[in-house]
C-alpha cells in the first residue's frame, strides 16, 4: 500500500494508505471525508465540555442576556425542562451567558469528559508518529461514543439549536466563524506533491510510479490559494540531529586539543640527560651569586 503523510500547510494531519491504482480524484474525496470528519469530532470534543460545565444552550434570541434582561423581555427556555440531564441537575452559572447553567452531576460529567479523550486520542495528530492511518471506520469509532455519551447524560436529548446536536445532524452553521476556515469541501480540494498538483482524471501512478511501497508527503489545499510550500530538504528533528552531532565533534576536537599540550615537555622528567646529570653530580646546579 502507498502511505501518503497528509498535510495542511506545515501541519501534520494524519496518514491515508491507498494504491498506486487509486484515481486522483478518488483518494480527494476519501482524504477531505477524513480531515472534515476529524474537524468535527474536534468540534463536538470542544463543545462537550461546556455541556458538561453548563448545561443545554439557550435559544439564540436568550444568548448573552443577563437574568435582568431575560425577565423583562419575557423570554423563556422552554426546552429547560424537557432536556434535563440524568441523575437531575447541578446549578452551575454561564458567565457568558451562553448555556442554561443546568449542568450534570459530576457523575454524569466524568462519562462526557472520559468520552471526549478517548475520542480525541482516536483521530490525534499523534497517530501520525505512531505510524497509525486515520479511517472513516475510526471517525465513525469517535463519532458514536460521543453521540452516546450525550444520550446517557440527557436521554432526552438536546435542544434542536444546541451545536453538539447541529453537529450530529450534520446541521452545523459555520458561517462566520474561524472553524468555517478550516473546512476543505471536496469540490474545492486540491492535492499537492513535490511542488506539482495532482490532477483529477489521472492516477497515483502517473506522478509516483507503480512502486506499491512508496511513502510521500502530500498536502492539500484549497483552489485559488496557490502551491503550498514545499517540504524542507531536511526535517526539523535531522536538523537537530545534525546539530547534536555537530556539538559533540566540536567537544572532542577541544578535548584532543587540550591532549596535545606540550608544556610539560620544560618538565624534569622529560630531560633525557637527567640520569647522566645526576650520576655526574650535575643536578640542581644553581647559577649566581651566594
Amino acid at each position: 500500500m502507498v502511505q501518503l503523510h497528509v498535510k495542511r500547510g506545515d501541519e501534520s494531519q494524519f496518514l491515508f494508505n491507498t494504491t498506486v491504482l487509486a484515481p486522483v480524484e478518488s483518494v480527494i474525496q476519501q482524504i477531505t471525508a477524513i480531515y472534515n470528519g476529524r474537524l468535527k469530532v474536534d468540534r463536538i470534543c470542544s463543545e462537550i465540555p461546556e455541556l458538561a460545565d453548563h448545561g443545554t444552550t439557550l435559544p439564540p434570541n436568550m444568548q448573552g442576556l443577563t437574568e435582568e434582561q431575560i425577565v423583562d423581555l419575557n423570554l423563556i427556555d422552554e426546552w429547560e425542562e424537557k432536556c434535563v440531564p440524568s441523575g437531575g441537575p447541578v446549578l452551575r452559572r454561564d458567565e457568558i451567558g451562553r448555556r442554561n447553567g443546568q449542568a450534570p452531576n459530576d457523575k454524569m460529567k466524568e462519562v462526557l469528559m472520559r468520552t471526549v479523550e478517548e475520542a480525541k486520542a482516536l483521530i490525534s495528530k499523534k497517530q501520525v508518529q505512531a505510524n497509525v492511518c486515520v479511517t472513516m471506520e475510526m471517525i465513525k469509532d469517535a463519532l458514536d461514543p460521543l453521540r452516546g455519551a450525550v444520550m446517557i447524560v440527557y436521554p432526552m436529548g438536546l435542544p434542536p439549536h444546541d451545536p453538539i446536536r447541529m453537529e450530529f445532524e450534520d446541521r452545523e452553521d459555520l458561517s462566520g466563524t474561524q472553524a468555517s476556515l478550516q473546512v476543505v469541501t471536496e469540490e474545492e480540494c486540491q492535492l499537492w506533491w513535490a511542488g506539482k498538483e495532482m490532477q483529477r482524471g489521472k492516477k497515483l501512478q502517473d506522478y509516483i510510479g507503480k512502486n506499491e511501497k512508496t511513502k510521500l508527503v502530500v498536502k492539500i489545499q484549497k483552489k485559488g490559494q496557490g502551491a503550498p510550500g514545499r517540504e524542507p530538504v531536511i526535517t526539523e528533528e535531522q536538523q537537530k540531529q545534525m546539530m547534536m552531532r555537530q556539538y559533540r565533534r566540536q567537544e572532542e576536537l577541544k578535548k584532543l586539543e587540550e591532549g596535545d599540550d606540550d608544556s610539560h615537555m620544560d618538565s624534569e622528567w622529560t630531560d633525557r640527560q637527567a640520569l647522566r646529570k645526576q650520576f655526574q653530580g650535575l643536578s640542581n646546579i644553581k647559577w649566581g651569586p651566594r
